[in-house]
């Protein structure tokens, strides 16, 4: 039996707003880093993002937090097309275009069921155009799948931190349940 390996570089492209380690997208500048596993399609991170989107921004506009999105291909057993990573990688592009979290949040909002086959790479684009995201240069971007890498390395690095299902959230650095409320206290004694 193998093990999987675990990328150690990052791959030759990242998106716009990673973070320094390259596995994430960067959301705000505050000093308590947040950090978001997620998986477009799993449903309980389209449930955590509903919950909890309202109070993660309002911590970021507030100066408060640094939310790192960190979009896995996690479930790509469960669409008959990899769609976890198409996704994942669609969301860089999107990121490239400054949308990141506005294009999220249209993934969730149009999540396919799991164990079928995902939205297409046209549905990606047009759901880019929703959140404004009308450049050529992104739908050539999730067309050719330029961001599989990265998701691949960040799914990768999640899973040698011993993240094993979405949605997980780190507070600090420390893992805590993914609602707002739980985030909301461990972000207010992390300021302390």
């Amino acid at each position: 039996m193998s093990t999987p390996s675990h990328r150690t570089a990052a791959p030759p492209h990242v998106p716009a707003g990673a973070s320094a380690d390259k596995d994430g997208i960067v959301v705000g500048s505050g000093p308590v880093t947040v950090d978001a596993y997620i998986d477009f399609l799993c449903p309980y991170c389209k449930m955590f993002e509903q919950a909890s989107r309202p109070t993660l921004h309002k911590l970021v506009e507030d100066g408060v937090i640094s939310l790192v999105y960190h979009p896995m291909g996690f479930l790509d057993g469960l669409s008959t097309d990899r769609y976890s990573s198409r996704a994942s990688a669609s969301s860089g592009c999107a990121s490239d275009g400054g949308k990141f979290v506005a294009y999220a949040s249209a993934l969730f909002t149009n999540q396919p069921p799991e164990g079928g086959p995902g939205l297409s790479g046209d549905d990606l684009v047009e759901i880019g155009a929703l959140v404004g995201l009308t450049d050529p240069d992104f739908g050539a971007c999730v067309r050719n799948g330029t961001y599989l890498d990265w998701t691949a390395y960040v799914t990768d690095r999640a899973i040698g931190r011993g993240v094993s299902g979405t949605p997980t959230v780190l507070v600090g650095g420390t893992a805590v349940p993914a609602s707002p409320q739980t985030i909301v206290a461990a972000v207010a004694s992390a300021v302390r």
